[in-house]
């Protein structure tokens, strides 16, 4: 009896996601009411020079993301260089994914590429995005809302212990002890974000995206005798263990 009864409720269960997923479908894809923002955090390479790589990566997972599935609408996109007029501020940045979030209910991805630190990702000219800001960033925008937060930054595993949540998957370019690459002045984009917008397209959703990402950072960084390894990191908390399966990217 009680075999059958969980069986029944692992069924309905189920179901219940089947639909939601159907619904979404129907509504014009799953993301279309999330709010998304990517940020570039920094804009100088390693040895000090000015470097493209962030602010590329900022427009092309920008692009890539609507190409999945986001809205225009519903997404933004910040740069903290200082030399922009008008020059977007941290708080500005906060305040922003707030007012998205407001209005696009559906869920929440935050995006950061930058330099990173044990402390956290540069967040502009004098300012470092910690575990703990992005955490209350996240919780004051988005609450209980499915939210998925990639970090591209030397060290950034540092996030995770801090943002992982039921609702909340984090994938970061390195573990919190390890430097991730390709952020030179002539780099076109850190290794992790080109691995990102060259998985993107072939992944179904973001529970593949993450195996993707990872398996391509690895053959990059042996390709170029890259050492220690970054090591990518992914936290999937239980409520999205299996949601994020059937919340499939848009493929024209």
């Amino acid at each position: 009896m009680r075999r059958s009864l969980l069986a029944c409720v692992l069924a309905l269960f189920g179901w219940a996601f089947a639909q939601s997923a159907a619904l979404a479908a129907d509504s014009g894809g799953p993301f279309r009411d999330w709010a998304a923002v990517v940020v570039a955090g920094d804009w100088r390479a390693h040895e000090g020079q000015s470097t493209e790589a962030f602010e590329n990566v900022r427009r092309d997972v920008g692009a890539a993301l609507l190409k999945a599935g986001f809205s225009a609408e519903n997404l933004r996109e910040y740069s903290l260089r200082p030399s922009n007029s008008p020059v977007t501020t941290p708080d500005q940045v906060a305040a922003g994914f707030a007012e998205t979030a407001r209005k696009a209910t559906g869920g929440c991805l935050f995006y950061i590429s930058s330099h990173g630190s044990p402390a956290g990702a540069v967040y502009g000219p004098n300012d470092t995005l910690t575990p703990k800001t992005l955490n209350r960033m996240l919780t004051e925008a988005c609450g209980s809302r499915p939210t998925v937060a990639i970090i591209s930054a030397c060290f950034s595993g540092v996030f995770v212990p801090t943002l992982s949540g039921p609702n909340r998957m984090i994938l970061t370019a390195a573990r919190a002890d390890r430097s991730s690459f390709g952020c030179g002045e002539k780099d076109r984009y850190p290794f992790f974000d080109a691995c990102v917008l060259e998985s993107l397209p072939k992944s179904a959703d973001f529970m593949t995206l993450a195996q993707a990402v990872k398996a391509c950072v690895v053959q990059r960084e042996d390709e170029q005798d890259m050492a220690p390894p970054s090591e990518p990191q992914t936290f999937v908390g239980g409520e999205l263990r299996m949601m994020l399966p059937l919340m499939r990217f848009d493929r024209p």
